[in-house]
């Protein structure tokens, strides 16, 4: 808002108020006409305190998510089961506002995180819009990212224990939000692993900051390289979960760590919160940002075109044409030929006819 001072001429009076821009510049463009008033710019301010007065889950309007708060638990569940709870960029818009209501709310003293059903944790992000939208429009992934980087920067500094409830598959961006939360404890069917080498794309958005720091370097470069899914057993052992129970049980252990973590001082619990993600926090800030940049890029390649038209057409990824390729950069050749008869420029290498006039090539 911008706080404004009208002077009168006629009436020899002063004015001030408050007024959006949009109506300060409609004012003033009435005010040209007139000629009759002077206009100056104060300042800008707020006139609303900002308000940090947690709602009632059932006030949210989420499609994507299901938001409960009950018994100083707040559990948030990414709901898109036919996709095997994979998010979309609405279900981390979703997230932001739930994290941030969660974070406010002083009768929440823990959060929940899990995916609907029993099949899938989350499977990360949704390979099909990545396909359908930022294969097309590369430059569409940095803004994505934006709310990819804003939600994680949420829930990493949301200030309270976070507990993953493990029910499936965890894949890809799954096991970046498995491992930001705090703990986990898992169901003995599920899997753990990361896609992004098998897909086009690298598991940037915490994976490849995250891993070492939890189960080591090698382990980290077994999971991120081959791609393979790792048993409940072997993530516990290798330090990935805390613990591990049939699907029966999951819930009651669950309830059973979140009564540990709220008899327990807040404030207290916040800071060592705080001093314990140091070295995530470190190693984040020190690479999102690249990453960010990297991957907008890549999306113009052919290796996410290739992985992620496969993944979605339910075929097996042409590794070995890419790596066989003169050119593996370009699907269809660097931009280098220019047509003799309409000299259009930047053609495809490999094109045999000019797209503009189509004329022969070679």
């Amino acid at each position: 808002m911008l706080l404004v001072e009208f002077y009168s001429h006629s009436t020899f009076s002063i004015n001030k108020f408050y007024i959006n821009l949009e109506n300060y510049l409609r004012i003033v463009i009435k005010i040209k006409e007139i000629k009759k008033i002077n206009i100056n710019v104060i300042g800008m301010t707020y006139t609303k305190e900002p308000n940090f007065t947690p709602k009632d889950p059932k006030e949210f309007d989420f499609k994507e998510i299901i938001y409960e708060k009950k018994d100083w638990k707040a559990t948030v569940t990414i709901n898109r089961p036919e996709v095997y709870n994979a998010y979309s960029t609405l279900t981390l818009m979703e997230m932001i506002e739930a994290f941030h209501d969660a974070a406010w709310d002083n009768k929440v003293a823990v959060i929940i995180l899990t995916g609907a059903g029993d099949k899938a944790f989350c499977t990360g992000g949704d390979v099909k819009e990545y396909r359908e939208r930022f294969t097309i429009k590369p430059a569409e992934y940095w803004k994505w990212m934006s709310i990819f980087q804003e939600v994680h920067d949420v829930f990493r500094n949301i200030g309270k224990p976070t507990i993953a409830r493990i029910n499936g598959i965890v894949a890809g961006g799954g096991n970046e939000w498995q491992m930001e939360c705090d703990l986990a404890i898992a169901a003995e069917h599920a899997t753990i692993q990361q896609v992004g080498t098998r897909v086009g794309s690298v598991a940037c958005g915490g994976a490849t900051q995250w891993l070492p720091i939890i189960v080591g370097d090698r382990r980290a470069r077994e999971i991120l390289y081959l791609c393979e899914p790792i048993s409940a057993k072997k993530a516990m052992e290798w330090g990935l979960v805390n613990e591990v129970v049939p699907y029966a049980e999951i819930d009651a252990a669950v309830d059973k760590m979140c009564q540990k973590l709220i008899d327990k001082f807040p404030e207290c619990m916040r800071y060592t919160k705080q001093q314990v993600n140091f070295w995530k926090d470190f190693v984040w800030h020190q690479t999102i940002g690249h990453a960010k940049d990297w991957l907008s890029i890549h999306y113009a390649s052919w290796e996410p075109l290739e992985g992620m038209s496969a993944f979605v057409e339910k075929r097996p990824p042409n590794y070995k044409g890419i790596r066989e390729s003169p050119h593996p950069e370009f699907l269809w050749g660097p931009p280098s030929v220019t047509c003799p008869s309409c000299q259009a420029k930047c053609i495809p290498s490999d094109f045999e006819f000019c797209g503009k006039c189509g004329a022969k090539l070679k």
